[in-house]
């Protein structure tokens, strides 16, 4: 049987996985409003516990030709990015980005940790992205772009749950305002970002992708910008239905068509693996 024939189908991944692994004391606890926010860091130069075990992933998995660093250097260099943007006083509630950026990180590392483990506690579109990644002959723009379809469209929701959840109902449409401004503006940080991530890491892995660049100009990075902004909008609305949730059976619905459909669209991304 081909590789492509032996793509992992959901049922091939177990559907019992959980929909988002269980609260674990490596996550900080964050509310919105005093007490203060405990952060794990306060300036990019207290990052260095992140960046560094971003970096040393990276690192091994260049050496073992490990097809994850893909993602995981793009996500390293817009996690630098936004940091900057933090110290620049860039956003409204700058500390609250910063302990956001950290709780999205855990996300992806306890996902990344559960999997390497063997643990059923991998959450499924997870195992689906590493799994694909590593075992399948994917483009570098389908590593990439798994990886962003699960930590975007998956854990950005549940970290924005976490970070918002305590506070939500007491927040002023003013104040709701100026946390959907600050997510905007991650935006722009990532759009600020792709051409260094198509520079150091997709054109390293894939030269040819430097002729497309190239021949399009900023036309690719504007698509791609595009593409993220338009994800990144959708997550917001679906973190605003699950804090608008009525009850836990609400909560759950909505966690299930958010599971199916980020599944959805890793399938879509891997179909034209080889």
């Amino acid at each position: 049987m081909s590789e492509k024939n032996s793509q992992p189908s959901d049922m091939d991944i177990v559907h019992s996985r959980p929909l988002y692994l269980p609260p674990s004391a490596a996550l900080i606890h964050v509310e919105i409003f005093p007490p203060a926010i405990p952060l794990l860091c306060t300036t990019v130069s207290e990052s260095v516990p992140l960046i560094s075990r971003m970096d040393s992933r990276i690192a091994t998995w260049r050496q073992c030709g490990d097809a994850r660093c893909v993602f995981l250097e793009c996500y390293g260099l817009m996690t630098r990015n936004v940091l900057l943007a933090v110290d620049a006083q860039e956003f409204h509630h700058p500390e609250w980005v910063r302990a956001l950026l950290h709780r999205f990180a855990d996300y992806y590392f306890l996902a990344l940790d559960a999997y390497d483990a063997g643990d059923d506690a991998t959450p499924l579109v997870w195992h689906y992205t590493f799994r694909t990644t590593t075992q399948h002959r994917l483009h570098v723009v389908q590593q990439l772009f798994l990886g962003v379809n699960a930590h975007i469209n998956y854990d950005l929701v549940l970290t924005l749950i976490d970070m918002l959840d305590s506070s939500w109902h007491a927040l002023t449409p003013q104040e709701r305002e100026a946390f959907y401004a600050d997510h905007c503006h991650i935006n722009e940080v990532i759009e600020r970002t792709i051409d260094a991530v198509q520079d150091t890491v997709v054109e390293r892995c894939s030269p040819s992708m430097d002729l497309i660049d190239t021949l399009l100009g900023r036309v690719d990075e504007f698509m791609i910008g595009q593409l993220i902004r338009r994800w990144r909008g959708a997550v917001w609305e679906r973190a605003e239905a699950l804090l608008n949730a009525a009850d836990a059976a609400q909560r759950d619905a909505l966690l299930l068509e958010l599971q199916h459909d980020v599944m959805h669209t890793a399938r879509r991304i891997s179909l034209g693996a080889s």
